[in-house]
């Protein structure tokens, strides 16, 4: 069984795009979101604008992941067409290219490390710094990592953590931030003025709060999960990051489409390079990366991560908080 550096250099072939799937499924699903965002506007059935406004942000999902490959250098890299695409949908999403790639680049060198800022992560408190800290320090941690902040993240990570919070920490750095806020704003405004208030609810509203909330929850249970470890800093390693920090996912086709196979998360921290659409490929040729920490999105499952809050070294798991005392 391949560890180490041998384990990623066996990823190594993998991590190089098929040009021409890349741009089908880049503009496939950025076509899709366009038709369904039209549909959003439609005078139809209002039960079919709904589930317009419902596809509308599945589609989000889909292309944000595929963002999210593009700014990995995984997809297109080089493409001015695509760089232009990106960096619109960057700005729309809420998510502008210069703090995205940024935050999740240091999440990628910082994953599963247990005394490291908690920058593009949810952070982590060990049991004895949860013990140690101040109630509103308790307060501030529990809170980030409360599912109120994932289901309203069209606010809290989105708007404000991603747009407002990173302008105000470096303006000239993450002046796109401010773009992307006063873009959307815009939007929402025009949208009111010209087609009213249902509309702005089945055409930002309903796909903003499914893409954003859905997002936030994947990106907290690839890292929060029954079984997940984490090291200190000394002891970090990219493997153990991928193998035993992140988890892979189990979907049925429709949410593995949905989510552009962001499941075998382990995978793609193994390598970040491998294009989203090649992952299944590298799960079934790579045998020491089938036997990944499982997850779904059951509800049970779901339930299990949510209530994962604080590190335990002496167990050497994440306890719920009523085993903290």
């Amino acid at each position: 069984m391949r560890t180490g550096k041998d384990l990623i250099l066996a990823t190594k072939p993998y991590a190089a795009e098929i040009r021409w799937k890349s741009w089908y499924y880049s503009l496939s699903t950025l076509l899709l979101l366009i038709l369904f965002t039209i549909g959003d506007f439609m005078h139809f059935h209002p039960l079919l604008r709904i589930a317009s406004g419902i596809m509308t942000g599945f589609l989000l999902s889909r292309m944000f992941v595929i963002y999210h490959d593009y700014a990995h250098h995984a997809i297109l890299y080089k493409s001015i067409p695509a760089k232009i695409i990106f960096t619109l949908f960057g700005l729309f999403m809420l998510a502008p290219i210069s703090i995205w790639k940024r935050s999740h680049d240091y999440h990628h060198g910082n994953n599963s490390k247990l005394f490291s800022a908690s920058i593009g992560s949810y952070p982590i408190f060990s049991k004895q710094k949860f013990m140690s800290a101040s109630k509103s320090e308790r307060r501030e941690y529990l809170a980030v990592r409360h599912p109120l902040n994932m289901i309203f993240g069209y606010f809290t990570l989105f708007s404000y953590g991603m747009c407002i919070l990173s302008f105000a920490s470096s303006p000239r750095r993450h002046y796109d931030s401010l773009v992307a806020l006063l873009l959307h704003v815009s939007y929402c405004v025009a949208v009111i003025y010209f087609f009213g208030w249902i509309t702005w609810l089945i055409a930002i509203v309903i796909p903003f709060f499914i893409a954003c909330g859905f997002g936030a929850y994947l990106f907290y249970a690839q890292h929060n999960f029954p079984g997940v470890t984490f090291k200190n800093n000394i002891e970090w390693s990219y493997e153990h990051a991928a193998l035993e920090s992140s988890s892979y996912m189990k979907m049925n086709p429709f949410w593995q489409w949905v989510t552009a196979n962001i499941g075998f998360h382990h995978i793609h921290h193994m390598n970040a390079r491998i294009p989203f659409y090649r992952l299944p490929e590298v799960m079934k040729a790579v045998p020491e990366l089938q036997t990944a920490k499982i997850t779904t999105l059951w509800p049970s499952d779901i339930i299990k991560c949510l209530r994962l809050k604080i590190w335990d070294p002496d167990k050497n798991q994440m306890v719920p908080l009523s085993s903290v005392s």
